[in-house]
């Protein structure tokens, strides 16, 4: 799977942000407090870009299913594939990178309803509930939020400032992220294991 498990890799200049940007893909995150982006492209995948504002460290992190049982039932979600492991990998960078839990805040995206006749297993809307729950549940405030729907997503986020903007996708676009998504799940199928939003162009 790309990026099991680990923070994201390198920096690329991304013209239209003009500034630095880090792509997380599924299965990964980043904890930042530099002023660059954190950039993600969503379909069903959901992303917590959590911060603690008094420090300016924040992330970002992109999963794919709620849980592991989500495919195949009583399997283990120890796996940043998987919400519960996702959002701890994330939560506990940040504190580790200076952030404080009491003080951490969050915006989340995605949910989307994109892959046709998966109806039944509602994948986007599981997964736009399990992070809101997880983050009540935790106590960390949710600021903004982009959920669910049929469109697809690009998220750029700045943790330093908080600063969120969102890129609904095109049809073309939505097809190549629609086979993205639909060869991940085949993979994982395989392995044991509202507020401040701001649009762009």
């Amino acid at each position: 799977m790309p990026g099991e498990g680990r923070q994201a890799g390198e920096f690329y200049f991304d013209p239209v942000l003009g500034a630095p940007a880090c792509k997380v893909l599924p299965g990964e995150y980043r904890v930042l407090r530099d002023d660059a982006a954190i950039v993600t492209v969503l379909g069903s995948c959901v992303a917590a870009c959590i911060r603690d504002p008094a420090t300016g460290v924040g992330g970002m992190n992109h999963f794919m299913l709620p849980d592991a049982a989500s495919l195949v039932p009583g399997q283990d979600s120890g796996s940043a594939r998987y919400g519960v492991h996702a959002m701890e990998m994330l939560i506990n960078e940040l504190v580790k990178q200076g952030a404080r839990r009491q003080h951490l805040e969050a915006k989340v995206f995605g949910g989307a309803h994109v892959i046709a006749g998966m109806t039944q297993m509602n994948i986007g809307q599981r997964n736009a509930r399990f992070v809101l729950d997880f983050l009540k549940t935790e106590g960390i405030r949710v600021l903004a939020r982009d959920l669910e729907d049929s469109c697809p997503r690009k998220v750029a986020y700045f943790p330093r400032t908080g600063v969120a903007k969102v890129k609904r996708m095109m049809l073309d676009e939505h097809r190549k992220l629609l086979a993205r998504e639909q060869h991940y799940r085949h993979q994982l199928s395989g392995q044991r294991v509202s507020g401040d939003i701001e649009l762009f162009a």
